[in-house]
């Protein structure tokens, strides 16, 4: 018999993991971007992909977060039956001191994201506690830990349905996919769950994405069973929609598509669909009682040789401080620009406090007349940094509150993540404004580019405060223009028709 475990060793094992994922992607995983970078024949997606290799690779050396949003702490455990503890606080208290300590850690501060009275004051925990725990007790005497850090924008895209027996589960998935647009930070994984129930499903499609990227294995071999011919089929299909990194159209939307089964009522076919964003995060780990685990640093020879730098010589440098309407207007889609200046952030929580404010006719804390606002909740800095990585948060939370913001404020364009919306397009081409988009998945990178940074409104909201940030030369693509139109809706329908295999008809 093992050795009882130990509180402390739990503890921190559990406090390493979450520092250890939030700056080493799975190896797996950079491998297969790696090879879908040489893969990829579309100019928007490559730069796309380079910036999510080249910000992993200084996540790696650096040790600061892969993506601002570090993600709420999820831990799976499976728990011999005959395992011993050497404990006084119960597996959840350790499992939360564990994260509180990692997201509290000075050398690499992370993201609190956790919100306590969710549909109520949402007030922020300030240590990312409490984690969610999912428990499974197994034969012997050691513990198996599973570690992820789960990001809000891919969180938000989990889809779940209650198929009828007959349904069609491929059909399903290809109709949601488009659905869930790029908030979720392709190229990932896409976890699906069948059967069981609906909450057993969705336990095993976010169960799925925690196993290491294989599919080149699985074609290589063949599939054995009708899991396995799912994953093999779906992996092609999904891909063959043409949405690709980051949502600008291209070959790869898809490293893996993981498939987990369980079996279910005759009347029903519970199916889920969860995804692992480009900052897919999760490492396993056993205890047997003979001390805390040890996690390796991986090899940094096995990250590709890819390293971005601006496009200086087909980019357009803007300057903040001087940009006019007319020069906004004058944006074509799919324009690279280089941002120098000063930029104003803001995210969900300002917005809503902004449109309150302007209902009642109070005057706001910042100014926002020819401004660019940013959709961004940035990671506090250490050392010497001025801001800790920043990348953008997805754009369509701030959909409802763009055409006030453009109309009352005297804001001129806008910056974050992803797609917008029709009533965000609308009120973008109503007022001849701009969005650009940054790419999600690149945080450190992006946050190289901020050169000051100082709260200047609703310092209460933490890292939803409202920033002004000094760039120089930060990079963003004009993602929908002064005319209203949206390079995510021009670029995947590009590739689909490219790639030829699923009809846009089928869509």
């Amino acid at each position: 018999m093992s050795a009882p475990i130990k509180q402390e060793d739990f503890i921190a094992s559990i406090a390493d993991a979450f520092q250890y994922i939030s700056y080493y992607h799975p190896v797996d995983y950079i491998k297969a971007l790696g090879e879908a970078y040489e893969r990829e024949q579309s100019p928007a997606a490559k730069d796309a992909i380079a910036q999510i290799l080249t910000n992993s690779r200084m996540c790696a050396e650096g040790h600061r977060p892969i993506c601002q949003d570090t993600g709420i702490a999820l831990v799976f455990l499976k728990v011999g039956m005959n395992a011993r503890w050497d404990a006084t606080m119960g597996v959840q208290e350790m499992v939360n001191e564990g994260v509180r300590r990692a997201y509290n850690d000075p050398d690499n501060k992370l993201r609190a994201s956790v919100l306590a009275d969710p549909a109520g004051k949402r007030t922020n925990t300030r240590d990312n506690t409490p984690a969610v725990v999912h428990y499974e007790i197994v034969p012997g005497d050691h513990v198996e830990v599973i570690c992820a850090a789960k990001g809000g924008g891919s969180e938000a895209k989990s889809k779940f349905a209650m198929l009828n027996p007959s349904d069609d589960l491929v059909e399903w998935v290809l109709k949601t996919v488009p659905t869930m647009g790029a908030g979720w930070c392709p190229p990932g994984i896409l976890g699906i769950g069948i059967g069981g129930t609906p909450e057993k499903a969705m336990l095993l499609a976010k169960e799925a994405i925690m196993a290491p990227v294989d599919i080149h294995e699985l074609k290589a071999r063949g599939a054995r069973n009708r899991a396995e011919e799912l994953r093999l089929e779906l992996y092609e299909k999904v891909n063959a929609l043409g949405i690709g990194a980051q949502g600008l159209g291209g070959l790869t939307t898809v490293l893996d598509v993981k498939v987990l089964d369980y079996p279910t009522h005759a009347a029903n076919l519970p199916v889920a669909l969860i995804p692992n964003c480009a900052a897919t995060r999760h490492v396993h780990f056993h205890l047997d009682g003979s001390g805390p685990a040890r996690l390796a640093p991986p090899n940094l020879a096995d990250w590709p040789a890819v390293t971005w730098t601006p496009d200086i010589q087909s980019a357009t440098r803007v300057d903040l401080d001087t940009l006019t309407k007319a020069q906004v207007a004058s944006w074509k889609p799919g324009q690279k620009l280089l941002l120098n200046g000063r930029m104003l952030t803001g995210r969900d929580a300002a917005h809503k406090r902004i449109a309150d404010m302007l209902a009642r006719g109070e005057k706001l804390p910042v100014d926002f007349t020819n401004r660019v606002i940013y959709y961004v909740g940035p990671v506090d800095p250490v050392r010497d940094e001025v801001v800790g990585p920043a990348g953008p948060t997805t754009a369509t939370r701030m959909d409802k509150f763009t055409r006030t913001m453009l109309e009352q404020t005297g804001l001129i364009a806008m910056v974050g993540k992803a797609e917008r919306g029709p009533v965000a397009i609308e009120a973008i081409k109503d007022n001849q404004s701009a969005y650009l988009m940054a790419v999600g998945g690149a945080a450190y990178l992006v946050a190289k580019a901020i050169k000051s940074a100082k709260v200047v409104g609703f310092a209460d909201l933490g890292m939803e405060a409202i920033y002004e940030f000094e760039v120089r030369d930060m990079p963003v693509t004009v993602a929908v223009d002064a005319a209203g139109s949206a390079v995510h809706i021009t670029g995947p329908t590009e590739w689909r028709i490219k790639i030829g295999k699923i009809p846009l008809t089928k869509a």
